[in-house]
């Protein structure tokens, strides 16, 4: 699917820095500004609390929500401890009678078991065109099945991250600012780990501006490995670090979808039981952050069919 796509292309572009031999993700790979941005205003809704959660707290991404059976992804989440579905949901869901009604089936089911529904959406040009950032917003939240909204918009998908990387990452800052401005309800969004080493302006980065704007962050932490160099806990710690300092919870994501160019990005072609045992290490290993708000698994449609 195309979003699972771009999804999985920042994850393969972050090994660039440390894996030089990836190939064409070396395009996406982090490049400095080349100058400073000014500095975004933080709007007093941002932020929640800071507070470790217990160690097994789930998450997950459901892309596919048009074909998925609401029963069998509420018995999955349930069985994997999932607390919390990122469902995707267009701007249309208000007229789409079908995805509609299966959505909500879906939020009722969940309300049953206690389990949260955010609408995930985005697509990279809204880094630079706000208004159909906050016209998708209006209208999931507007049928009042979401608890909130879960953005993936990745500027570095596009040209300008080349050409004009300072003015592209204050347009990104900007429109989560104007998502956060448009409604009382939690903004969380997809980052990758690497926005620490994006300066946007004396003493700043892309990560402390992104997080200064949201309520809470999932880090693109795609390893197979729970510690050690290159692993999760390895390329989130900058993040869980600035997370804790800017009062914003962070949540770790794992990759099960196939990558070709990265397959130490991902759990694809490996046992569900390994996945389950790294994934608690994590848990042990980053449980001392403060910002720690358990992981995220990407994505629903993978997670469920692998050993299949």
């Amino acid at each position: 699917m195309r979003k699972t796509i771009r999804i999985a292309i920042a994850a393969v572009s972050l090994t660039v820095m440390a894996t030089p031999s990836v190939g064409a993700a070396a395009a996406f790979a982090p490049r400095r500004l080349q100058a400073p941005a000014p500095a975004v205003a933080v709007p007093p809704s941002a932020g929640m609390r800071v507070a470790p959660v217990p160690a097994g707290t789930r998450a997950m991404w459901l892309w596919n929500s048009a074909t998925a059976v609401p029963a069998e992804v509420l018995a999955w989440a349930r069985d994997q401890d999932v607390t919390e579905i990122f469902a995707y949901a267009p701007a249309d869901l208000p007229t789409n009678s079908s995805l509609l009604n299966r959505m909500r089936e879906l939020k009722r089911g969940a309300d049953t078991a206690g389990i949260r529904l955010t609408a995930l959406g985005g697509e990279p040009e809204w880094a630079t065109d706000h208004t159909p950032a906050r016209t998708w917003q209006r209208a999931v939240l507007g049928t009042g099945l979401f608890a909130g909204s879960h953005v993936d918009v990745e500027p570095y998908a596009l040209p300008a991250w080349q050409s004009d990387q300072a003015a592209l990452a204050q347009s990104f800052v900007q429109m989560l600012q104007t998502l956060q401005a448009d409604s009382t309800r939690p903004l969380e969004a997809d980052v990758p780990f690497w926005y620490g080493e994006i300066p946007t302006g004396t003493g700043t980065t892309l990560a402390d501006q992104v997080l200064a704007q949201v309520n809470a962050v999932t880090v693109m932490s795609y390893r197979d490995t729970a510690t050690g160099p290159n692993s999760m806990t390895d390329i989130a710690a900058d993040m869980l670090t600035r997370g804790a300092a800017a009062g914003r919870p962070v949540r770790l994501g794992a990759e099960t979808g196939p990558l070709e160019d990265c397959p130490h990005c991902t759990f694809a072609g490996e046992e569900p039981a390994r996945v389950t045992t790294v994934l608690a290490e994590v848990d042990t290993a980053v449980g001392a952050y403060a910002a720690f708000n358990g992981i995220a698994v990407h994505h629903y449609e993978s997670w469920r069919t692998m050993g299949a």
